[in-house]
């Protein structure tokens, strides 16, 4: 029943982004020198240097794909392309057949053996969300990566370098996070955003993973901060995730200690941070971040 319970509210938040119509065309938003995004579902990034550009998702199969394989054309310097991805769900890996071969895969090892092993769930959940989504997700594949790697490792594309680390589990077991050090950009993935409440989809989720995370990149004080979803922000997103995150946890804790049913906390807790926090988006994945809290609760 829980199971159930998390994977339709995520449902319900990806068929509501779902009216940005995936990633559009001709549509890229200069962030920095070397930063490029497109705003769509997901958001897309581009870091570009003399000697390459690195992509940092694909988009939902194949159209989305093929769509940033274009922008990345236009945008690019030097003959090196790489692909990263901030994490394996659908929207942000399942486009990456229509990369040209030639294109440089990497991934943390620890996403890697969270996409062999629930890639073909997640891909099945998402067909079924929409006919858009089923026909998007038609003979996806995945290409083994070019590298991976453990914690971190840093890409030289010329006159540019990426920072890609990994630091433990919190939307997903394999978040990774991206700096582009030169430019202070920071591509957060779905651990910052701005307003939107965190996504805990299922028991790999973790809200105090995502909490520490949150402790680690406050100290990079980036200038600028890229998210998966959503409007684009600076610095001070971090603290303001963390505040959010940090309230509810606070919140739902209290009513363990009560002895509240997890249901109904989850209930009370949707209803008072929708009057607390107004301009934030659906709380929706209140319910989610709940269920966590009790479940990693002592």
């Amino acid at each position: 029943m829980l199971k159930t319970l998390l994977i339709f509210a995520f449902a319900l938040t990806l068929l509501d982004a779902q009216q940005q119509q995936g990633v559009p065309e001709n549509a890229v938003t200069r962030v920095s020198d070397h930063v490029h995004a497109i705003i769509g579902f997901p958001n897309i990034v581009f870091v570009v240097g003399s000697r390459g550009t690195l992509v940092v998702d694909t988009g939902m199969g194949v159209p989305n794909g093929s769509i940033v394989v274009r922008e990345a054309q236009k945008l690019s310097k030097g003959p090196n392309l790489y692909l990263t991805t901030t994490h394996f769900h659908p929207e942000h890996a399942s486009g990456e057949q229509a990369f040209p071969q030639r294109t440089v895969i990497i991934r943390p090892a620890v996403q890697q053996q969270e996409l062999e092993k629930h890639g073909e769930e997640f891909l099945e959940m998402f067909r079924g969300f929409s006919a858009q989504f089923k026909k998007e997700l038609q003979d996806v594949k995945f290409r083994r990566p070019d590298i991976t790697f453990e914690r971190e490792m840093t890409l030289d594309l010329g006159g540019v370098t990426a920072r890609l680390f990994w630091l433990g589990a919190a939307h997903t077991q394999g978040d990774e996070l991206i700096l582009v050090e030169p430019d202070s950009a920071l591509i957060s993935g779905d651990i910052v955003q701005n307003k939107i409440v965190p996504n805990m989809p299922n028991a790999d989720a973790t809200v105090k993973g995502w909490l520490a995370i949150l402790d680690q990149l406050a100290p990079l004080k980036p200038r600028y901060v890229v998210p998966d979803h959503g409007p684009l922000g600076d610095g001070s997103l971090i603290a303001q995730e963390k505040a959010f995150l940090l309230d509810l946890q606070t919140r739902a804790l209290a009513l363990k200690r009560q002895g509240m049913p997890v249901d109904d906390a989850a209930r009370t807790l949707a209803a008072e941070f929708k009057t607390k926090y107004p301009d934030w988006q659906s709380m929706g994945p209140v319910a989610n971040v709940v269920k966590r809290v009790y479940a990693e609760a002592p």
